[in-house]
């Protein structure tokens, strides 16, 4: 066709009556006008048909030849998303020609008018669910990739769970109170992002890790129930769940309960899964730190299969196998996983979690397995006779079963191991299949974990949370015994968030910060406003903050929070559409009292 028949015109006085994935069977025979881009175009001669797609859905558009010539040649110039206006009547499809695959597959619309309201180069790759581009590509053009019905239905799930937040909130309650982004850098925890003052030279903002300290002056300032949906900064290494800037659900409650505010945060559980027709029972399953690490090995275990693993020291307690001897001498620990029916796995694929276990730091598996003949070992040649029987009843194995064992002077060598065991194991069987979903409260925390290399002790939530009131004692004289007033909400072994009762006596809260190795100045300059804050009746209040981006990431079925994050970073930080973080000119960088040092 000649350039001069289709043409960009200006949107003028047209108005779309409809989006395309929202017209059925009711609307035949009605003139209707609808705007997007054009998915396809399938040229048969006297018939041009054009898919028609917008954030509802597609629909399919017809140019006949036989009622409007000119109409359909203009339409040949049509290409894949180009932004097009369209007027028309809505007709049935013949019966041969229904297409089950779309929503609008029993209807189409015979074009009367056609608007180009722009043109668009050839995307660099497909804009559909089925793509093989690679994510780099797609999250440098990831305004194209946003086109997807896939993703688009993505972002609807998020617009929906955020709506839903805060309906089920205002019913509960609480007041959605925003909290500053440019606040004092307290690094207690990850990295800060530091923003530099114009005013004030040589001082600097920090974006917030979280509104942890706002929230609780909203406490004390009486407000009693406090949400917001905020987006939080970390300047930490990446991963597949992380991002240095996300979304949480923050909530905080004065004079809580465990019961109250659990009960609270499972409601909200309810409420949101129904938007994907899951049906969750409650209450969730409580159990304490310790209890979870020696069971699964993991502080965040994926309950939707029941794998455990057992404590073998004493059975071993005899042991004339000098690598277990010896990591009995240091105090160190021997653990099994014992596999029901395990015994049919084969030795390639034993050498296979083998690996795996040396990847997380062991220097190797040991087994045993129920044979026909008895049992057999990988340690034969070294244990005493009778021992592997010892042990494999210890872990309570039975006829077909295989008991794997690791060993370590470092327990949590041993739990990182046998949990990535317990894992393997787990996806290996399909126990943890998609559609299914077991909540889990993790309690009772430590309150510090002693860091060798620094040679002081780390708030394992943040200095905020309260110790036991049985464990207050401590906090000077033996820190590493204090449990903490701290939860976890886990969901299939991803933790959805965080918590805790927090510290509302301003002499504890020195006590916390003395035990974190802090000065009395270090700790004025850091939190004496808060500090300040807490003298003046400060009521008991607690907390938690969820991750809005996993939980979308979960109930979507995604495997990353970059597929739900609109405009994500990669694994190193950057954004490769805006080709962010990028020099800034040598004059912004004077005005705020900056020199790099090359």
């Amino acid at each position: 066709m000649e350039e001069s028949k289709l043409k960009v015109v200006p949107l003028g006085s047209f108005q779309r009556t409809r989006y395309c994935g929202q017209v059925n069977a009711e609307d035949i025979g009605k003139s209707i006008r609808l705007c997007g881009w054009v998915d396809s175009v399938r040229d048969l001669g006297a018939l041009l048909f054009v898919r028609l797609r917008d954030r509802e859905g597609v629909i399919q558009v017809v140019f006949k030849s036989d009622t409007d010539e000119d109409l359909r040649r203009r339409a040949e110039g049509l290409r894949s998303e180009f932004v097009i206006g369209i007027s028309g009547v809505v007709a049935a499809r013949t019966a041969e020609n229904v297409n089950s695959q779309m929503a609008t597959g029993e209807i189409e619309v015979l074009a009367e008018e056609l608007l180009l309201l722009n043109t668009a180069e050839t995307p660099p790759f497909e804009i559909g669910d089925d793509t093989t581009a690679s994510e780099d590509l797609r999250l440098k053009y990831r305004y194209l990739d946003l086109r997807r019905p896939v993703v688009l239905k993505n972002f609807r799930l998020r617009h929906q769970l955020s709506l839903e937040v805060r309906d089920y909130m205002d019913q509960q309650g609480f007041f959605e109170i925003e909290t500053p982004f440019l606040t004092k850098s307290t690094p207690e925890g990850a990295r800060d992002f530091l923003v530099p003052s114009r005013v004030h030279e040589g001082c600097f903002y920090a974006l917030p890790q979280s509104p942890q300290i706002f929230k609780q002056i909203l406490m004390i300032s009486g407000f009693d129930r406090y949400f917001q949906i905020v987006r939080c900064f970390r300047d930490e290494d990446l991963r597949a769940d992380r991002q240095p800037e996300f979304t949480q659900i923050d909530i905080e409650i004065s004079f809580p309960h465990y019961d109250v505010l659990f009960g609270i945060i499972e409601g909200m559980m309810k409420r949101l899964f129904r938007l994907s027709g899951i049906e969750v029972p409650t209450p969730f399953l409580r159990l304490p730190y310790d209890e979870v690490m020696e069971r699964f090995g993991s502080d965040k275990p994926d309950m939707r299969f029941a794998l455990e693993l057992c404590e073998l020291g004493a059975a071993f307690q005899q042991t004339s196998f000098e690598a277990f001897r010896r990591v009995l001498d240091h105090n160190g620990r021997i653990k099994g996983l014992r596999i029901p029916g395990g015994a049919q796995y084969s030795r390639n694929q034993i050498d296979h979690w083998t690996e795996l276990v040396r990847q997380n730091g062991a220097s190797g598996l040991a087994w045993i397995r129920s044979t026909e003949g008895g049992l057999r070992s990988s340690l034969d040649k070294v244990l005493r006779p009778g021992e592997a029987e010892a042990v494999f009843q210890a872990a309570g194995g039975t006829k077909d079963d295989l008991l794997l064992m690791v060993a370590d002077a470092k327990a949590q060598k041993v739990f990182d191991c046998l949990n990535a065991l317990r894992l393997a194991v787990g996806r290996k069987e399909k126990h943890a299949e998609s559609g299914r979903y077991a909540f889990l409260w993790v309690v009772d925390f430590p309150m510090f974990e002693y860091h060798e290399e620094d040679r002081r002790f780390y708030a394992c939530h943040h200095p905020f949370t309260s110790p036991k009131d049985e464990d207050v004692a401590y906090l000077t004289t033996d820190p590493g015994r204090v449990k903490a007033k701290a939860y976890d909400l886990v969901l299939n072994g991803t933790e959805l968030g965080g918590g805790s009762i927090r510290i509302h006596d301003m002499q504890i809260q020195k006590e916390v910060f003395r035990s974190l190795g802090l000065t009395d100045q270090e700790t004025a300059e850091k939190f004496g406003f808060f500090l300040e804050a807490l003298r003046y009746g400060t009521p008991p209040h607690g907390g938690i903050a969820l991750g809005l981006d996993r939980l979308v990431m979960l109930l979507s079925g995604e495997k990353s929070i970059r597929d739900v994050i609109a405009f994500p970073k990669t694994a190193r930080g950057t954004c490769l559409m805006s080709d962010s973080p990028s020099a800034v000119r040598d004059e912004q960088l004077k005005e705020l009292h900056i020199r790099l040092d090359h």
